[in-house]
């Protein structure tokens, strides 16, 4: 087992800087559902809150992927739910 290290900073509610050993990451979003980029990749996170029940998926951008990844229709759904977390941060 190797040992992790990670620093979250909070730029703005919902906005976040993720440090680690392997680099820099930003996160969007809040309980339920966040929007993790780093290096061409993004991950989205939607979970129960107090559960901790969650389901996260990976994807690469257009530039960083093969062209199979380049036709996935993933995209949209991470617009989408960038806009409900930014929309959602913006209400409370």
């Amino acid at each position: 087992m190797g040992f992790r290290f990670r620093k979250r900073i909070r730029i703005l509610p919902g906005f976040w800087f993720n440090l680690s050993k392997s680099g820099i990451s930003t996160s969007v979003g809040g309980k339920g559902l966040t929007v993790n980029l780093k290096d061409g990749k993004t991950r989205t996170t939607v979970g129960i809150p107090g559960t901790g029940i969650s389901y996260s998926e990976s994807e690469m951008s257009a530039d960083a992927s093969n062209e199979a990844s380049a036709h996935s229709h993933f995209p949209w759904l991470i617009t989408l739910l960038t806009l409900a977390a930014i929309a959602a941060i913006l209400l409370t």
